[in-house]
């Protein structure tokens, strides 16, 4: 087996959908933050076997859902000085540190009829009370807007999420949603795209998007948008049992449960 350090994103072509933070986009968002970013594959007989996207930092490495078969690759890359740590890899070489995380992953692929009966009846009823509101498609400025209430928002609850200069980074495809009735913001989403797959990024809602079940009609319609342009999966986020409420909303979409594996430190080998 051999190892191939990648340096050109003309070369970071790999044969599996891959999430969001192995995507080439989330690397150079990471490295205007900072982060030393590197990418390197795994091939043998000639076929590429394995790849990880990796943020280093203080003779920390941080690789979080390699895809392909990534056992082997990290731990050949833990040889290396420093500590490795990783999510979505189990079995001998590697220690558990956090248990398992869960998302919620929607399947786009059906058409919209059966996406729309995939869904639970409360999810629906949400959806027929909003779905005549008139979503509109934002420009990259209304982008940072967003993010930067987004951003309060979640300090306010105290979650742990990306900064607002890592959408001012970011080069991949998005999707901006909003409503804005009389001009002023009312609701809106972020949704980055990478590849056949589309991560739900941030979100925010006024206590008149609420009434108006904005959320649910913005995420339908980010549905069926990205569906259009080819897009298979959309990754809703973490789904926790300390935010059932939450959880109901995003699984009630149709979405599965996907588990991610636990967090663990990678021994060499």
């Amino acid at each position: 087996m051999d190892i191939i350090w990648i340096t050109s994103e003309s070369d970071w072509r790999l044969p599996w959908p891959v999430a969001l933070q192995q995507c080439w986009a989330y690397g150079q968002a990471m490295a205007r933050l900072g982060a030393r970013v590197r990418h390197v594959l795994l091939r043998q007989g000639g076929q590429v076997i394995a790849a990880a996207q990796m943020l280093e930092r203080r003779g920390l490495r941080v690789i979080n859902r390699p895809p392909g078969q990534p056992g082997p690759l990290l731990r050949r890359l833990a040889r290396f000085p420093g500590l490795t740590l990783c999510t979505g890899a189990v079995g001998h070489g590697f220690v558990p540190l956090v248990t398992p995380r869960f998302h919620a992953e929607w399947d786009l692929r059906p058409d919209p009829a059966d996406l729309r009966r995939g869904m639970q009846g409360k999810w629906r009823n949400r959806l027929r009370r909003g779905e005549t509101l008139p979503i509109r498609e934002g420009p990259a400025g209304g982008m940072m807007d967003l993010a930067a209430r987004c951003d309060t928002l979640a300090r306010q609850r105290g979650f742990r999420a990306l900064p607002p200069s890592f959408l001012a980074g970011w080069e991949g495809g998005r999707l901006v949603l909003h409503w804005s009735p009389g001009g002023r913001l009312a609701a809106g989403i972020v949704v980055l795209i990478h590849g056949q797959g589309a991560t739900y990024h941030c979100g925010w809602t006024s206590a008149e998007g609420r009434a108006a079940q904005a959320h649910a009609t913005m995420l339908w319609q980010a549905a069926l948008v990205l569906r259009g342009q080819g897009v298979q999966r959309l990754d809703l986020g973490a789904v926790d049992a300390t935010n059932p409420g939450l959880a109901r909303f995003k699984l009630g979409t149709g979405a599965r449960l996907v588990s991610l594996g636990p967090s663990s430190l990678v021994l060499p080998g």
